[in-house]
């Protein structure tokens, strides 16, 4: 699935091969750490990743949907 807004469009289906482990090594991550250290590994997290995505447009698109997301809203698009 794709979500389109404005240029851009986000992909928004499953890309890992292995989306289990992929979440596995994100909680791994976070094993052991406090609250605040955790805070910090996400936010330094997404900002290696903003930059691996490299488009402001598409990046705002993103935000958008997560936000989306935690206002109760399902994060995929429908359709």
């Amino acid at each position: 699935m794709t979500e389109t807004q404005g240029p851009h469009r986000l992909e928004t289906k499953a890309r890992l091969p292995d989306p289990d482990a992929a979440y596995r090594m994100l909680v791994e991550a976070h094993r052991g750490l406090s609250d605040e250290e955790s805070a910090a590994l996400n936010t330094r997290l997404v900002l290696i990743l903003a930059n691996q995505v490299g488009d402001a447009s598409l990046l705002a698109d993103a935000i958008a949907l997560a936000r989306r997301a935690d206002d109760g809203a399902p994060a995929q698009p429908s359709g």
